[in-house]
């Protein structure tokens, strides 16, 4: 009796021991979920889609909306249901650039490498002019601005305006890895993860006792902005500010193409070599043709949903999703079409397989997540509520899965919750251990910003934010004109869609939703919370809530 006894509590123990594949009798599902991420991926043909086809796809252009049909075409192709796009009020135009010509014209002739800023009018067709290098002072109040600006009002009048000085970029001797070594891997997903500290802000110079206050540099811009149009400048053209013609171009902060003139940014070598000449004494010809085109209809913009209906606990929901739209000047490859790509791919993969989850997974493409997040924090107000004011939905939300840092392989998750929700987490992914994934870590900021995994913590709910190895994200692609098909590492990506299905998936099956906060244990909202330093920390999983502040084929090239 003793010797059964003995044999029996072993049996019971090497069972705790083995893991959630083996526990649940899922490890042919793993190994099948393996199978068809590595050999029968449509990822680089999803990507091809949203890049070739539809880049770039910023928030309220056709391009966006086209992008995000298609992507309900295809994934009710594959089989998931309730496939639709969900309106939101983005409250702007939609904005595109169709054309873009630039040449330097004298002393020599050449073709220069620019990107049009967003929300900016167009030429009046094809002009051509000189040039004029304004430089701001540093640090000025609204008399010295004022002041200034009279005196090189009529300088401006009919020229094309160089903006400040160029950026001064020395040659980086020890460039970023582009893989997270092991350690540091474990340092930030392993169980005695690093807590996550926000950089120090630079120190303010004291302002003299009863001095005037300077401007902030959006207060100095938008005069600058009223400035060249009131004086009737031609263009605007703002240093990029990076090295090797790498360009990031965002938007005109007020959104009104007649608040501004037609304004470029140009590559940092290009913009230098301008200046340069002009501080000899030579004249400086330049012309531009630039043409936009403003759609009144983009003011309404769409998430896109679609479903795999779940069984027994259908009315609970396990979500994935990453942003659709983009930036404009290259094709949003890396930031983030493959995060959409490899979230659909997941859910193509389960479908696939004929899984029958127990809650519905349902996947998200977002919208307005460029200017804000503001796609998925209208989805998460009207589906769930926040803590504070929920609606039905809230208690039966499971979980939000985010994949946005670009092409590399997953290294390990963040999630808002108790320190029990990060422990699920890792033994769910401690079947990719050998694929370099490390576990999974906490976080209790409802702090928003980074990307959209934050704006279901801002309300309470878990957020996952999947944490990747860099590549060239930060160093390159990341808003930038080099952000293309090319720079996606298709191994990395199928790897990242079969963790992300075998994760849904075991979220799916459960017994029980992922462990929250209790109600007395629940983070204060943000608003509650003691100023935390302005600039933003530059991981994106759910561990550290925001991103760093994010050439078409040839760099040396005419866009025409």
């Amino acid at each position: 009796m003793l010797k059964r006894r003995v044999i029996a509590l072993s049996l019971i123990l090497s069972l705790l021991s083995l893991p959630i594949a083996a526990q649940n009798g899922s490890g042919d599902m793993l190994s099948r979920i393996r199978k068809e991420a590595m050999e029968h991926s449509q990822i680089m043909k999803t990507m091809h889609m949203f890049t070739d086809l539809y880049g770039p796809r910023l928030t309220g252009s056709p391009n966006h909306k086209a992008a995000a049909e298609w992507a309900v075409k295809q994934m009710t192709a594959w089989g998931l249901e309730n496939a639709h796009l969900e309106p939101w009020d983005f409250r702007h135009p939609g904005w595109l650039n169709e054309r873009l010509t630039a040449h330097l014209i004298s002393p020599v002739k050449d073709p220069l490498v620019c990107e049009v800023l967003a929300w900016t009018p167009s030429t009046k067709g094809t002009v051509q002019a000189n040039a004029y290098h304004l430089v701001l002072p540093d640090r000025v109040t609204q008399d010295q601005l004022k002041i200034f600006f009279n005196n090189y009002k009529t300088k401006v009048r009919g020229k094309i305006v160089l903006i400040g000085k160029p950026a001064s970029l020395p040659v980086n001797l020890n460039p970023p890895a582009k893989r997270l070594t092991d350690e540091q891997a474990e340092q930030r997903y392993g169980p005695n993860a690093r807590p996550f500290a926000f950089p120090t802000p630079s120190p303010t110079p004291t302002p003299e006792v009863n001095a005037p206050k300077p401007l902030t540099n959006r207060q100095v811009n938008e005069q600058l902005d009223a400035f060249l149009k009131e004086n009737g400048a031609l263009v605007r053209v703002n240093d990029a500010g990076r090295e090797f013609r790498q360009i990031r171009a965002f938007n005109n902060q007020t959104f009104d193409v007649n608040r501004v003139v037609p304004t470029v940014v140009m590559s940092n070598e290009d913009f230098g070599r301008i200046a340069r000449i002009l501080n000899d004494g030579t004249d400086v010809v330049l012309e531009f043709n630039i043409v936009n085109h403003v759609y009144p209809e983009g003011s309404t913009s769409y998430n896109t949903v679609a479903e795999i209906p779940g069984t027994d606990k259908a009315d609970e929901v396990i979500m994935l999703g990453g942003h659709l739209d983009s930036w404009h000047a290259a094709t949003g490859a890396t930031d983030n079409a493959i995060g959409c790509a490899i979230m659909m791919e997941a859910a193509r993969i389960l479908k696939t397989l004929g899984v029958k989850p127990r809650r519905t997974i349902r996947v998200a493409l977002w919208s307005g997540e460029e200017q804000g997040l503001l796609g998925s924090q209208a989805y998460v107000k009207e589906h769930f509520g926040s803590f504070e004011s929920q609606k039905p939905g809230y208690e039966k939300f499971g979980g939000y899965f985010n994949i946005d840092s670009g092409t590399g392989r997953v290294r390990g998750a963040g999630v808002f919750g108790p320190p029990e929700a990060a422990n699920i987490l890792r033994e769910i992914l401690e079947p990719f251990k050998n694929d370099g994934v490390v576990g999974a870590v906490t976080t209790r900021s409802r702090r928003l910003g980074g990307s959209d995994n934050t704006s279901f913590n801002e309300a309470g709910l878990p957020g996952i934010g999947m944490g990747q190895d860099p590549i060239e994200y930060g160093t390159h692609t990341w808003h930038t004109n080099l952000d293309t098909y090319e720079r996606i590492l298709e191994d990395d990506v199928k790897k990242d869609a079969m963790v992300v299905a075998w994760s849904v998936y075991q979220l799916a099956m459960r017994d029980d939703l992922l462990p929250r906060f209790a109600k007395g244990d629940m983070p204060a909202k943000p608003e509650e919370i003691s100023a935390q330093p302005a600039t933003p920390p530059v991981r994106t999983d759910a561990q550290t809530p925001a991103k760093t502040t994010k050439p078409r084929g040839n760099t040396r090239k005419s866009r025409g």
